[in-house]
């Protein structure tokens, strides 16, 4: 089986090795340069990526969870890899409310790693992740998402660095923006990028890009760099949450903090 015969690097892109694993029902962690697939009989249970917004960000950035209390959940189960059923079981969470958080944040990081989808680093089998069983996804239904959020994106505008290059405010008229959109383009300010905006705004990745992308079409945003950013360094499949921040972090300081903690890992 694939799952114990897999070199540390294969040729194969990452999303036909998923279908692969899903037809064998495996369980593991399947490392990309982009991010963390994990598996669970063949099933995505929760995908990582460095330059998406985490699970935790998410919630406590929103306010749906303080900060002590995401903390607290994984200081008591992340070794056993129950921190969502120990949020919901606490009653700091309803079990919808972590499902729904849990499934955008999700599907914003396998957009990231098949948006890059080249071979696969590595697939450990029996890794899990310290969040736990919160809400599985089958593999054909994230490779389809994927893609449709793809192609949505490159109706919108097709040039992919506004995805992840810095981005910078160009002269305009601004008076019938839409709230959302309004409220995304003052975040843009020449450094942050659209995962960074996304952080400060306390919203997924994707809808920030879609908002994005129409102000690139607008001819409002455009990419500081003409090429993209470059790949992040993989992050370990090892179960175990980035350490504790003594204050709340600025979203850039948050993503080379969890970068810091992956190169640490390996």
């Amino acid at each position: 089986m694939i799952a114990s015969a897999l070199t540390p690097r294969t040729d194969e892109p990452a999303s036909a090795l998923l279908g692969t694993l899903a037809a064998e029902r495996a369980s593991g962690a399947l490392s990309t340069e982009w991010g963390i697939f994990y598996l669970s009989s063949g099933h995505v249970v929760h995908v990582e990526s460095a330059v998406t917004a985490d699970l935790g960000d998410l919630l406590t950035h929103s306010g749906a969870l303080a900060a002590d209390g995401w903390w607290q959940a994984i200081d008591q189960a992340g070794r056993g890899c129950r921190v969502g059923r120990q949020l919901v079981d606490s009653g700091q969470l309803t079990t919808g409310a972590l499902e729904l958080c849990h499934l955008g944040a999700l599907f914003d990081a396998a957009y990231f790693v098949l948006a890059h989808d080249g071979p696969a680093l590595r697939f450990r089998p029996g890794v899990t992740h310290w969040l736990g069983a919160v809400r599985s996804v089958p593999v054909d239904t994230v490779l389809r998402e994927s893609r449709r959020r793809r192609e949505l994106l490159h109706r919108i505008w097709p040039e992919p660095a506004i995805d992840l290059a810095p981005l910078a405010r160009v002269r305009g008229d601004t008076v019938d923006l839409p709230a959302r959109r309004g409220r995304t383009l003052a975040q843009v300010d020449g450094v942050r990028t659209a995962a960074q905006i996304a952080g400060a705004l306390a919203c997924r990745t994707f809808h920030t890009l879609v908002e994005l992308r129409r102000l690139a079409a607008a001819g409002l945003v455009v990419p500081v760099a003409p090429t993209p950013a470059p790949a992040p360094a993989p992050a370990s499949a090892e179960p175990g949450p980035a350490p504790r921040p003594a204050a709340p972090d600025e979203p850039d300081t948050a993503l080379l903090r969890r970068l810091l903690h992956a190169l640490e890992a390996l």
